[in-house]
């Protein structure tokens, strides 16, 4: 039996013969293309390879993507086709996935005719991810620009770590709230997860007890100031960052008071606390001195008539009058003392303030509230406050 041999049609082996022409014909039109557009808009053209992945979940391919996307977003170049460029490049048999050296990447730019060609690697050290960035002159062959970051291990935010590099590289402003987050180690690490400002205003009010709140609701005559124990409070809390670890943070707040309008005084106080914070529950506990403005006057109890609480009356220093049969003054045989009077010179007043809060969050919207106390011998104050600031959002480059 003889066998016959398939012999193609001749049209279709012509068909065949113009197609491969054409593909050879249109790829390299199509990369001087690029170059003619890159030429019109003022921008060099760039070719864009894989990057060389190690110890990181994304490969070479995924990386080179993320690069391509980055360096895109800046608008600095015409960034030649992805898969005009592996086209181009397979048919010199160049492995694009595989060019990472010089050589092997000034080649490549010159067939793609470009200007301008990138490449780099991303490797895990430890706890650190190094990204690494070339950008390499085709005419000249030389290394034109080049940067190497170190950054945390934190590889959900690889396609951060590529822009931060890509605008360095560049010399582009970059997101300094994201460097500060995954480079520097030796500062406070600022953001909006770490981070609660409180600053913004305050209102509440205080119950003063014991003595000093008996002496606010005692009449004008006797020294009082005829008010209830009961005031409110509003001012504004102002408040610094001394230190940042993870969610905790260290801080000093400044608040500043008003308290007594409804009766109408006028009553400042100033608290300087240093206080601790954790900006993931928002629970916060802060101490520190109090300073106020209060009328005192300097008196004694009358013992002998045993009123006052078991104190006897109170009475003024210069209340004292008794004199022996001679019409001489008698020296006064009561304790001098110091007490809240309204008939009194002003005076500052300091204490110690222990209080304990909790910041509520919707949306930006930050509720911090809190509950203090201030221990007195004549008498504790007991209030609690509460407050509301916008949280800005952080400018990214």
């Amino acid at each position: 039996m003889v066998h016959q041999k398939n012999v193609e049609p001749k049209s279709i082996k012509m068909k065949k013969q113009i197609f491969n022409l054409l593909f050879l014909f249109v790829i390299p039109v199509s990369l001087m293309t690029n170059s003619l557009k890159a030429q019109q808009t003022g921008k060099p053209s760039l070719a864009i390879f894989s990057v060389d992945a190690k110890g990181i979940i994304q490969d070479a391919v995924s990386m080179g993507y993320l690069l391509r996307l980055e360096v895109e977003k800046t608008k600095q170049y015409n960034v030649v086709d992805r898969y005009e460029m592996e086209d181009g490049l397979k048919k010199n048999q160049i492995d694009p996935k595989s060019c990472f050296s010089k050589t092997c990447l000034v080649n490549a730019g010159s067939l793609l005719n470009v200007e301008k060609v990138m490449s780099g690697t991303v490797e895990r050290f430890g706890e650190k991810i190094v990204v690494s960035l070339r950008l390499f002159d085709v005419a000249s062959g030389n290394l034109e620009k080049s940067d190497a970051t170190e950054y945390q291990n934190l590889q959900p935010e690889i396609q951060k770590m590529i822009e931060i590099s890509v605008h360095k590289l560049l010399g582009l402003k970059y997101d300094e709230t994201a460097f500060n987050m995954l480079v520097n180690y030796d500062r406070p690490i600022v953001t909006p997860t770490t981070t609660l400002n409180l600053n913004g205003p305050r209102m509440g009010a205080s119950i003063t007890l014991g003595d000093a709140g008996a002496r606010l609701m005692a009449p004008k005559s006797k020294g009082g100031f005829d008010m209830f124990p009961v005031t409110s409070q509003f001012g504004w809390q102002h408040e610094f960052q001394y230190m940042s670890a993870g969610n905790f943070q260290a801080l000093i707040e400044c608040i500043f008071l008003v308290g007594g309008l409804e009766n109408g005084k006028f009553i400042p106080s100033f608290s300087f606390l240093n206080g601790f914070r954790n900006s993931a529950t928002g629970i916060e506990f802060a101490f520190g001195p109090t300073f106020r403005l209060i009328q005192k006057a300097n008196g004694f109890y009358d013992t002998e008539n045993m009123m006052d609480g078991g104190k006897g009356e109170w009475y003024m220093q210069n209340q004292w009058n008794v004199k022996d049969s001679n019409g001489i003054m008698v020296m006064n045989p009561y304790q001098i003392e110091s007490r809240l009077d309204s008939r009194g010179d002003v005076k500052l007043s300091t204490g110690l303030v222990i209080a304990v809060g909790k910041t509520f969050k919707s949306g930006y919207l930050n509720i911090p509230v809190n509950a203090y106390c201030s221990p007195r011998k004549d008498g504790w104050i007991v209030g609690t406050s509460v407050g509301f600031n916008i949280s800005k959002k952080p400018k990214v480059q």
